[in-house]
Parts: structure tokens; C-alpha cells; sequence
């Protein structure tokens, strides 16, 4: 269905706006508008007249329908007998093109007629004309326009006109529809007379015409770039330059007019153009001078020209040149750092400084003196050098020094720089370093209220470059608690800045930050190693990433691991140890893991391990050997000390107590002091041996049972006299029973030394301090009667232990008690004592 409608349309077109000869066919109707191009959104009326000899309507009722492309329109037929004229109005016509046809209603429908109708806008005024002569060979005049690209929907072309005034030649020049520049030739404009131009913009819908302009060709040549040709110092002018130029080749013959001159210089070290200065109305070839310019420094020119109000040339290239020099003048600001102190006699300094505002170095080779004396002679000196700081060492009594400028014509003044010592002072703290942009850092701090504060010092280097002449400084007023610091920050790289407080008397403890201009994720990621594993559990640890490989201020460092079939987990690490103990993990499971770290601009992720926990490692195992191992120590250990505890009755038990006379406490009774008190005998008898232990009591000549019960109980410490005699083999009621031991007895004597015996002798006795166990006997043990020389050479019989029979033994019985069958006993020699 489109293509038939193509096809109908372009035979439509071909009959409506074709050449036809007379033998042509015509159409059957004619299709009539007011105008076939008409303003967007106007209303169209169009008329359809068919003709009588239409084969199509010979003899047929016509009924005629209107068509706007696909579109039919409502229409009214004409007033006619015939019927064949019908009319149309389209309201508002709102396509830019469009084709109205007339149909004729037929099976099929048939088209008798049409026209194509377009709508668009008027053209806007052209805007912003301009005309550049070009002076080089050959000269041209090129004018340009700004066609206010309004879309017209129709084709606008462009007409330049051009009159001289002083021989009222006019020119008329039509241009392309859509160009809108057009080169004037040479032969049609003089260089020295006003011309007057304008432009016109013309479609269907009407024209436009611009602003008209007058100028003179030559004002609106702009010159090519012209040429310095030297720059150097005025003799005995101070911070004046003489610049030499010229113009181009085409444009020399230019050199008798006065043309217009814009000189911009800029010091040799600096990176912006100072403001151009003007010189109006100088003549090429004649040089021209600039003054009020730094003393000694080394300055770049540049030159451009125009004639009148034309536009200025490109700048030239740049010629450079050295104004006279002079003594550097003004002040040096310095910061310096002290190390060593007044009592090791010497002071290791490093002094820096930099120009000041008021600073001019007023030459171009300037070197720095450091001097003890405010002249710096050469006997003062301590440093001399170009650079910006200077190291040396000064006597522990030093208070200062003198910095000075020197250059070829002289010195600037002394700068007198204090020494202070370091003071263990802090009066500043949180100290952040913020970015601004690539060549600045705003540098913040907290300050403390001190009295004797006088400034700050911000200290700032690459940290990884160790040269000391790239430390800068700048110093910030005691009332300041930040400063933006400027200079050419490498991105990426790290910065340690420092802010120092300076008292009235010394230098206080600095506060460090690093600092980046700019930061990215960094270049190397840390491989992962496992330090030790143990049930469930796994230490996974790392090493620190290089300086220069961080590209920024590390963050946190994440480890991110996850089994086959579980979730992925992830735990951040401690920055300083950078390591981390990854819990409750499943035995026989392979685990994968990495290391993210991350700065505050980007994140990198390391290299994956695998590692799986066994359900008995090598640590475990250890730490159960080793648990046993100590376990079964403490118990070998105990039961030692329980057996040493107890080895005598374990002895007592497994080996039979024999005892030994030779080694108990009765054979160490004697003593000096019983020696002292004890009666010789005669001189004939040979020495007794004495007890060790003697002891005489003074006792009531009778004791009851209960005297002697309570005696013997209470004689439970007695150094004297021995153990308590408790459990004596020899007390009433001794049983005589296997025990661990028999005690030896202490004799003591119921009466004085000197008082004769009693019929019933009481004698006391009580067990030594010897634990030395008797032989046992089966027998019951009882008592006996000793035999004792009296002074008269008489044996007497005498009864220690127990009542004696004075009658002696008993007839039928031929035992005799000896002395000599005691032999414990013969040290007891007993003398009759006399009473008072």
C-alpha cells in the first residue's frame, strides 16, 4: 500500500511541476493554493477543479475527497452544476513539507491532482560582523557573520554588500545558501579609505539584513607575529631592560607608521606573565625601554603589535635578558634545628632559610654566609654556600649567628638567628594535613594558650628523598592554627609534615602527620603467609607494604576467606601487627583467602591461598604430649616429697631400727659445767666418764602420786632437763611394747649432793633428747641395785631406779648386778653428799 502511494505521489509531482510539451498528457484536475510556501502554523486553503474530459468522471457522479499525505481532510464542494470543484481548508499547517492531493472516489480510490506545500519561518538578521585584513601576500579582506542558526526549515542564502566611500564603488557578492564567510579580493577595497559593509540573509518567507559597519582595511589587518631582537640591561640604569624589535618580512614596509605596542615580562624562575604593559604610538625599529624591574635578575620578554584598533598579533617568542645588579637587600626568614646540649660543649645545628616578601637577591650568583660576627670576615665564619640551608657544629656557649646575602655588588644585611635549645614543651596536638589540590595542603592543628608563644614553624619534605635542601618551611603567627602550604607535590608520593611551636626561649616538641596530595590504591598487595595452625583456628600474618608503593595513607587491611560451600567472611586486621586469627573454622575443609588493603581513594585485592585445618595438627599433638608430660612430672614429684616426708616410718616399715649406743645424745652429756661441778675421785682411780648431761633439782623428800603425775606431764620442753618423761619405759604402767623407740633418762637426785641418803630414796628421771631406740627385750624390764665405791674403799649397794633391798639378794638366787654390766652408767659416779 506505501509503495502504490509513492508511486502515485511522484507521478503527481511529475505532472504538477514536470515540463510537458502540448502532446503531453494532462491531468484530470488542478489543484490550486495560495501559495505553496507558506509560514509554520498558518492556515492553507486549496481549490480542486477536475476537468470535463477526465476519463474517470465521464459520465459518473464525482464525489471529490482531500488527502494531506496519509491523512484524509474534511472538504466542501464549491457551488457548480457539475460538482467537479471542491475546496479545502487546513486550519493550521504544521508540517514543515507535506503533499495535498485530490482524490476521486472510484474502486479504487483515485488521485486527479496535487501540490506539495512547505512551511518554515522567515530569516533572522545576521549577527556579529566582522572583516580581518589579512597583510600578507596577497592582502585579502575576509568578513564573517554569525547566521543565527534558527532552524528556518527552508533554504536561506546569504548576500554581501560593500560601498567605499572615497570613490563610492559599490560591490554586491551572493553566497551559497548555508556559507556565511566570504574573502573580499584585493582589487576590491583600498587599504587607507573607509568602506562600508553589511550582509543579507534571504529565503521564501522574506529577508533579513545585518548591522551595517565602517572601517578602514588597513585598521582591521591584523600584523603577523613580530620579532624580538635582543634584550639587554640600560648602562647605569638600575632594573631597566631596552628591547630591540621588528615585524615580519611581508609587513616591513609598515616601518614609517605608528603602530601600537603591548610589552609582558616574567623572572626566569617564575611559571605567570606579569600584567602587559603598553606602549602606545612607536614606531618598528625602534627599541623600546622597561623599567621599575628587579635589580640583577634575569627576565623574560614577549611583544605584540596592532594598528589603531585592529586586533592584536600572536605574542612573539620569548628573548631574555639580565637587569644591572646591586646589593641584595631586605631580610631572610630562617628556621633552625639544635641537637646536643651545653653540657657536651657542642651544638650540632641545621639552619635553613628562604627569602622573605621584602627579600631581593638584586644579582643572579648569590651565595649565603652563616657568621658568628655580624661582619662576616672570614675568621667568623662557619658556612658558606648557594644553596638554601648549611649543617655545622658551634661551641655549647654560642647564642647566635648572622645570616647575610652576597652577591657580585655587595651584601644585604645581617639576619640575626637566635639559638635556642629543644624544650620538652608541647603545646599543640591533632595535627591533620588536608589536600586542596595537586600543589597545595591545608595544614591544621590545635593550639594551647601559652604566654611566652611566639610563633609556629610547618615543616615539610618527600619522605623518600633524604637530600636536606628540599625541606621547606613556613612559618604561621602564634594566633594561627592553620596554614595552606604551596609547592610542587608530587601525587602519590608521601609528605611528612611537621609543626613545630618557638617560644621567647626555645623550640617545643613537634607534632608529624604524612600527608599525600593525591592517593590511589596502592601499587603491591602483601602476600599472605600462615604463621601456625591449631584446631579450628589458623594465624595468617604479612609484611608491611614499601613506602614508595602505598600511594596513599593505608586504611585497614581486610582478609577475605570463605570454604567452597560456606559464605564469604571477612575480618580486618590490626595495622600495626597485620595479622589476624581466623576462628570456629571446620577441619577438613579447604579454605581460600586474600588480602584486600585499601587507602582512602582506591583497594587492591593480593593473591589467593588455600589451606585446610586437620583435626589434629602438629601443635595440638604437641600440646598434648606436653600437657602429660607436665602432669605426669607433678605426680613423680609428689609422691617423692610424700615419701620424704614420711621416710621414717617408710624406714621403720621396710627396714628394722637397730640401734646404735655409740652414736645417742648420752655420749655428748658431758660438758664443761658438769665437769666443773662433779667430785673428783681419788687420784688413784682412773678418770670416770661423765655424762653429757647432768641435771640436779632440788625436790620435796616426799611426792605424792599426783605431784609426780603432774611433774612428769609438764616436763614437756626442757633443754635442761630433757623430753618430757612421758612414755618412759621406767614411769609406773610401761607396757614395754614393741615401740619406735626406748628415750635414755636424765638422774636426778630427790636430795642435796651433801645429804646422806634416805632408807626410801626418790629418784627422779627423765628422757633424754636422744629419739635412739633401745634393744627390746621379751623379758619384763625392773629395776636394779648398782654397786658404787664408797671413800672408804667399800662397795656399796645403791638402787637408782626403783625401791632396793638392803639385806641383799635373795637366798637362792646367785644373781649379782655389777656396775661394769651398765656400761651407759659408769659415767654416773655418785658421791655421798653431807647435809649442812
Amino acid at each position: 500500500m506505501i509503495s502504490t502511494w509513492v508511486s502515485v505521489i511522484v507521478m503527481l509531482v511529475a505532472f504538477v511541476n514536470g515540463a510537458r510539451n502540448k502532446d503531453d498528457i494532462q491531468p484530470c484536475a488542478k489543484v490550486q493554493t495560495s501559495s505553496s510556501t507558506v509560514p509554520l502554523g498558518s492556515p492553507v486553503t486549496a481549490t480542486c477543479v477536475i476537468r470535463d474530459d477526465c476519463p474517470l468522471v465521464i459520465g459518473q457522479a464525482v464525489h471529490i475527497e482531500w488527502r494531506l499525505g496519509d491523512h484524509f481532510l474534511p472538504s466542501s464542494p464549491v457551488a457548480a452544476e457539475s460538482g467537479r470543484i471542491s475546496e479545502v481548508v487546513i486550519p493550521s499547517f504544521n508540517h514543515t513539507k507535506a503533499i495535498l492531493t485530490c482524490c476521486v472516489q472510484a474502486s479504487p480510490i483515485q488521485i486527479v491532482g496535487g501540490v506539495e506545500i512547505r512551511a518554515g519561518y522567515p530569516p533572522p538578521a545576521p549577527q556579529n560582523l566582522s572583516c580581518q585584513t589579512n597583510l600578507t601576500t596577497p592582502n585579502t579582506l575576509t568578513c564573517n557573520w554569525d547566521p543565527r542558526q534558527q532552524d528556518t526549515h527552508l533554504l536561506t542564502k546569504y548576500i554581501l554588500f560593500t560601498e567605499i566611500w572615497d570613490s563610492k564603488e559599490n560591490h554586491t557578492y551572493n553566497l551559497p545558501p548555508g556559507v556565511n564567510h566570504f574573502t573580499i579580493p584585493r582589487s576590491d577595497f583600498v587599504l587607507f579609505s573607509d568602506m562600508e559593509i553589511y550582509v543579507k540573509a534571504v529565503n521564501e518567507l522574506g529577508e533579513a539584513t545585518s548591522a551595517h559597519i565602517t572601517l578602514e582595511p588597513v585598521s582591521a589587518a591584523k600584523f603577523d607575529q613580530p620579532k624580538i631582537l635582543k634584550v639587554e640591561a640600560v648602562p647605569k640604569r638600575y632594573g631597566c631592560l631596552k628591547l630591540r624589535w621588528c615585524l615580519s618580512q611581508h609587513q616591513a614596509w609598515m616601518h614609517s607608521y605608528y603602530l601600537i605596542l603591548e610589552v609582558r615580562l616574567k623572572t626566569a624562575d617564575s611559571s605567570q606573565w606579569n600584567e602587559p604593559i603598553l606602549v602606545d604610538r612607536v614606531k618598528p625599529m625602534r627599541p623600546v625601554d622597561q623599567c621599575r624591574l628587579l635589580h640583577g635578575t634575569q627576565y623574560l620578554a614577549q611583544i605584540r603589535v596592532r594598528y589603531q584598533q585592529s586586533p592584536w598579533s600572536e605574542w612573539s617568542s620569548s628573548q631574555s635578558g639580565v637587569t644591572l645588579e646591586s646589593a641584595p637587600t631586605g631580610r631572610l626568614n630562617s628556621w633552625m634545628k639544635v641537637s646536643g646540649n651545653h653540657a657536651h660543649q657542642q651544638l650540632n645545628i641545621h639552619l635553613f632559610w628562604k627569602p622573605s616578601k621584602q627579600f631581593r637577591a638584586n644579582g643572579q650568583n648569590v651565595s649565603y654566609i652563616v657568621s658568628l660576627q655580624k661582619a662576616p670576615v672570614e675568621r667568623g665564619r662557619v658556612c658558606s654556600t648557594t644553596g638554601n640551608y648549611c649543617a655545622f657544629q658551634l661551641p655549647g656557649r654560642a647564642k647566635k649567628v648572622y645570616l647575610s646575602a652576597v652577591n657580585a655588588a655587595g651584601k644585604s644585611p645581617s639576619t640575626e638567628v637566635r639559638i635556642y635549645q629543644p624544650e620538652d614543651r608541647a603545646v599543640i596536638s591533632d595535627v591533620r594535613a588536608i589536600p586542596q589540590d595537586d600543589r597545595s595542603l591545608l595544614v591544621q592543628w590545635r593550639r594551647l594558650v601559652s604566654s611566652s608563644l611566639t610563633d609556629y614553624v610547618v615543616e615539610w619534605r618527600p619522605l623518600l628523598k633524604t637530600d636536606l635542601s628540599l625541606i621547606q618551611f613556613e612559618i604561621a603567627d602564634r594566633n594561627q592554627s592553620s596554614l595552606a602550604i604551596t609547592g610542587s607535590f608530587e601525587p602519590y608520593k608521601p609528605y611528612g609534615i611537621s609543626v613545630y611551636p618557638r617560644f621567647k626561649d626555645g623550640i617545643g616538641l613537634p607534632q608529624t602527620v604524612n600527608a599525600y596530595s593525591r592517593q590511589k590504591a596502592p601499587s603491591v598487595v602483601p602476600k599472605i603467609r600462615i604463621k601456625k595452625t591449631w584446631q579450628s583456628h589458623i594465624e595468617l600474618t604479612w609484611d608491611e607494604i614499601p613506602l614508595d608503593q602505598r600511594n596513599g595513607i593505608i586504611q585497614n587491611y581486610k582478609v577475605v576467606y570463605r570454604d567452597k560451600k560456606g559464605p564469604i567472611n571477612m575480618v580486618n586486621a590490626d595495622l600495626e601487627e597485620r595479622r589476624v586469627i581466623l576462628r570456629d573454622l571446620n577441619t577438613l575443609s579447604l579454605y581460600e583467602a586474600f588480602l584486600m588493603v585499601s587507602t582512602l581513594s582506591g583497594s587492591r585485592n593480593g593473591s589467593t591461598i588455600h589451606f585446610e585445618i586437620e583435626p589434629f595438627d602438629a601443635v595440638a599433638v604437641v600440646m598434648i604430649v606436653t600437657a602429660s608430660g607436665v602432669g605426669l612430672s607433678l605426680m613423680i614429684i609428689f609422691v617423692v616429697m610424700t615419701c620424704f616426708s614420711n621416710h621414717k616410718r617408710l624406714k621403720v616399715r621396710f627396714w628394722p631400727a637397730v640401734p646404735d649406743p655409740a652414736n645417742s645424745s648420752i655420749k655428748r652429756w658431758t660438758s664443761d659445767s658438769t665437769r666443773d661441778t662433779s667430785l673428783s675421785l681419788d687420784a688413784d682411780e682412773p678418770n670416770p666418764i661423765y655424762l653429757s648431761h647432768l641435771s640436779f633439782l632440788d625436790l620435796p623428800m616426799k611426792l605424792n602420786k599426783q605431784d609426780d603425775d603432774l611433774w612428769l606431764n609438764s616436763a614437756e620442753d626442757t633443754s635442761d632437763l630433757g623430753d618430757s618423761i612421758c612414755g618412759s619405759p621406767f614411769i609406773p604402767g610401761y607396757s614395754g611394747s614393741n615401740s619406735d623407740s626406748v628415750p635414755y633418762a636424765t638422774v636426778i637426785f630427790s636430795g642435796a649432793c651433801t645429804s646422806r641418803p634416805p632408807k626410801e630414796p626418790h629418784h627422779v628421771y627423765l628422757r633424754s633428747e636422744s629419739t635412739q631406740p633401745l634393744l627390746e627385750t621379751e623379758e619384763s624390764f625392773s629395776p636394779k641395785c648398782y654397786q658404787n665405791m664408797a671413800a672408804d674403799g667399800m662397795t656399796r649397794e645403791q638402787c637408782f631406779f626403783g625401791p632396793c633391798d638392803n639385806d641383799g639378794p635373795e637366798e637362792g638366787t646367785d644373781q649379782v648386778i655389777l656396775w661394769d654390766d651398765f656400761p651407759f652408767l659408769q659415767a654416773l659416779a655418785m658421791n655421798d653428799t653431807q647435809n649442812d
